[in-house]
């Protein structure tokens, strides 16, 4: 009976136990189960906010990159004030062409002159842009154009000014009504991945928009594109392509430069082949007419020049 007694107490102490131990191992997997969902709770918020810091420097690092690039693009700049150079001159308006020799003269910030010459020793023309007139002048019939940029519908409508030309010319970059590109102004350009190794550079204007395609590498402007829409006036678009640059003061220059202006009713063609690229300053800035020259309408002086 002591036996049987002695037992039946080891049995309920061990079923204690038991008890017990089961409550607590149950009372362990809840705690271990809270401890292991705050946990998750901790790692998904830290890991959302390393993502979002992440996100946060990736920006900063595109933003610090496309800023480094369009001012690498800039300082490629010429730091000259003076270019010259003879050249080729080609015009080419509907089905007719012409093409003349010529001279290219220019002084920053001031005027940006062409005289295009026959027979290769008389002048038969000449372009002159400054920061307030456009010059045209037909020296064969004693006719000239004088007017404001806003008087020629396509500079009107496509925005193109004195200085917006200085930096087509000068193979730089440009924002309308702007002289200088500051480091604020870069701030409003975007730049894109284009095809080969090439990167697209933007501005937008209200109906204007500006494209230029750089080369990644030299960060070399090769194209400009300025284009106007308007679904009531039609498409005025300005295309400006540059090639084979050779140095001028430490900086590259391009000596071919293909033009185009097209609007709804008409397109004309330039090309422009320096010879080679000087920096002479011994020249008149501006032209002075005599008398005997008479004011003639834009298509008229065009007409005159394709019948050189």
């Amino acid at each position: 009976m002591k036996a049987l007694r002695y037992w039946k107490m080891t049995a309920m102490v061990i079923a204690a136990i038991l008890v017990v131990s089961c409550g607590s191992s149950r009372g362990l997997g809840r705690k271990s189960g809270q401890l292991q969902d705050e946990a998750s709770e901790t790692t998904k918020a830290t890991t959302a906010a390393k993502a979002e810091i992440a996100a946060k420097a990736a920006a900063v690092t595109d933003s610090l990159e496309k800023e480094a690039y369009l001012q690498k693009v800039t300082d490629n700049a010429q730091s000259t004030r003076f270019i010259t150079s003879k050249l080729k001159f080609t015009v080419e308006l509907g089905n007719r062409q012409m093409t003349l020799t010529g001279n290219l003269k220019m002084k920053r910030d001031d005027v940006i002159r062409l005289q295009l010459m026959a027979f290769g020793f008389v002048e038969a023309g000449r372009l002159e842009f400054t920061q307030d007139y456009v010059l045209i002048v037909d020296r064969i019939n004693k006719q000239y154009l004088k007017v404001p940029y806003a008087q020629l519908d396509f500079f009107r409508h496509s925005g193109v000014d004195f200085y917006m030309l200085q930096a087509l010319f000068w193979n730089e970059l440009f924002q309308p009504g702007k002289s200088r590109l500051t480091e604020r102004n870069l701030k409003k350009f975007t730049t894109d991945a284009g095809v080969d190794n090439d990167v697209i550079v933007s501005f937008e204007n209200d109906v204007l928009s500006y494209r230029w395609l750089t080369e990644r590498e030299t960060a070399r402007i090769k194209m400009a594109n300025v284009l106007y829409n308007n679904y009531l006036r039609g498409n005025y678009q300005l295309n400006w392509d540059y090639s084979n640059f050779k140095a001028n003061n430490r900086k590259m220059f391009p000596m071919d430069h293909k033009v185009s202006f097209s609007t709804p009713d008409k397109e004309v063609k330039l090309e422009m082949k320096l010879n080679y690229v000087d920096n002479d300053e011994d020249w008149e800035t501006r032209t002075v007419l005599s008398g005997k020259y008479r004011q003639m309408p834009v298509d008229e002086i065009l007409r005159r020049f394709m019948s050189l």
